[in-house]
C-alpha cells in the first residue's frame, strides 16, 4: 500500500481504487475503505467529491453513523466547519436518547439512538455514512432527525447502491455519493 502515490490525473472516484477487498467470508462487508482513509490526497479529493454537491447550501450540522460514517462524518464536519453528532447503536449513549429499530445490509434487527438535546427544531443536518447498501441504517438516522424537529440537508457516502432502499432515499433526499456512473454497476453487484 502506498500512501503517498496520486495519480498524474485525478478523475472523480480515483481514490476508490484504494479499498481492499473482503478476505474474510460473508459476515463482513464486500469492500474496507479504511486503506482510503489512511491515504492524504485520497481522503481529501473523497471529501471534496462528497461536499460538492452541498456547496453554498444552510448545513448547521453534520451527523454521521455509526461507526465508520464517525470518520467521514467528523472529517466533512471539520471541513465545513460545522459541529459533528454521533449517531450510535443502541446501548453507547449515557444520556437521555430517542431510539429507532433498523435492519442493517446483512438483515440483521438492530436499534440506533440519537441524544435528545442535540437537534432543535429547524436544524439542517446533513447525514453522513460510510456506505448505503440497502438503506436502512441511513433511513432509521433520516427518521431519528426528524422525529426530533430536524430536517435532513442532505445525504452523503462514499456509495450510493440502487438498491429499493438506495433509490428510496435519493428520490427524497438531496444525496452525493463517489462512485462515477461508470462504475456504479460493479459496485451494486459487489464486484
Amino acid at each position: 500500500m502506498d500512501l503517498y502515490h496520486v495519480p498524474a490525473t485525478r478523475e472523480k472516484g480515483w481514490y476508490l481504487a484504494l479499498m481492499a477487498p473482503n478476505v474474510k467470508g460473508p459476515n463482513y462487508a464486500w469492500l474496507d475503505p479504511s486503506r482510503l482513509y489512511c491515504h492524504p490526497q485520497g481522503l481529501q479529493d473523497c471529501l471534496a467529491d462528497l461536499l460538492q454537491p452541498f456547496q453554498g447550501d444552510a448545513i448547521d450540522m453534520v451527523a454521521g453513523i455509526d461507526a465508520m460514517g464517525f470518520i467521514l462524518g467528523a472529517a466533512a464536519a471539520a471541513t465545513l466547519q460545522k459541529g459533528f453528532l454521533a449517531i450510535r447503536k443502541a446501548g453507547h449513549l449515557c444520556v437521555q436518547t430517542e431510539a429507532q429499530p433498523y435492519s442493517d445490509y446483512s438483515g440483521q434487527q438492530k436499534l440506533m439512538e440519537l441524544r435528545t438535546d442535540a437537534i432543535s427544531p429547524g436544524l439542517r443536518i446533513l447525514l453522513v455514512d460510510q456506505w448505503v447498501e440497502t438503506g436502512g441504517t441511513m433511513r432509521a438516522a433520516i427518521e431519528l432527525v426528524e422525529r426530533l424537529g430536524g430536517v435532513v440537508a442532505g445525504v452523503a457516502a462514499i456509495c450510493m447502491e440502487n438498491s429499493e432502499g438506495g433509490k428510496w432515499i435519493q428520490k427524497r433526499y438531496k444525496c452525493s455519493h463517489c462512485v462515477p456512473p461508470r462504475l456504479q454497476p460493479h459496485f451494486d453487484q459487489h464486484q
